[in-house]
């Protein structure tokens, strides 16, 4: 799917910039064992944990995605030729919580040298359960509608899990190891954003963009 969208002379205006705090005390960080694959096992001589919550050391939480909810009717963006990407590697998948485009293709990688499936749990879209059974095996897909958010597991290894937002437009980001984000090149113009984690839930704020960047602060915790 193409989607052609038309900005007004004045439409590159700013930028959305934050923090995602965490508030209260963060749950102990869960270890995952990986034994029921010695292949998985292997690769992990330091104990690996869950990311489902991961506070940052200065108090800040991780893998928050950050979009344009609200605010950008009649506007559309063309959707990019590059890929983005997902890798199965060290049987986890990298990244944990990210976006795509309505149309964007989806490379998807498995670096490791043991089976893994990714299988697409989208509603709004068709979805997929793909086996890659062999070492820098590549495979790619597209989203065809709008979803906040699709779950991707492997069936074979349950441990692994990630989650992608699937917008019409490419304003959105991820809060990353010290907790900021960054929506860059938005139209100057009034917005709702919305911040989605995947244990606590999301939350929405109102912002104006002019000159410069615009600043939110989100908290989540208890």
């Amino acid at each position: 799917m193409t989607l052609i969208f038309v900005f007004s002379t004045a439409a590159y205006a700013g930028s959305i910039t934050g923090k995602v705090n965490f508030t209260g005390t963060g749950p102990t960080p869960e270890p995952i064992s990986m034994n029921a694959d010695p292949n998985c096992a292997s690769l992990h001589p330091e104990p690996v944990y869950t990311e489902t919550v991961v506070v940052n050391d200065n108090g800040t939480l991780q893998n928050v995605f950050v979009y344009v909810k609200e605010g950008l009717q009649g506007e559309t963006a063309q959707t990019p030729s590059t890929p983005v990407t997902i890798d199965q590697k060290g049987c986890q998948y990298h990244p944990h919580v990210f976006g795509i485009q309505v149309g964007q293709t989806l490379e998807i990688l498995n670096s490791d040298a043991t089976l893994h499936n990714i299988h697409s749990l989208a509603e709004k879209s068709p979805q997929f359960n793909l086996g890659m059974p062999i070492q820098g095996m590549k495979l790619t897909k597209k989203f065809e509608n709008p979803e906040i958010m699709v779950k991707f597991k492997c069936d074979v290894h349950p441990w692994m899990n990630a989650y992608i937002g699937v917008l019409p437009h490419p304003y959105f980001s991820v809060s990353g190891v010290d907790g900021t984000f960054e929506i860059k090149d938005v139209p100057a113009g009034d917005y709702v954003i919305e911040a989605w984690h995947e244990k606590y839930g999301a939350q929405q704020q109102n912002v104006t963009v002019e000159e410069g960047p615009a600043n939110l602060e989100f908290t989540f915790g208890g």
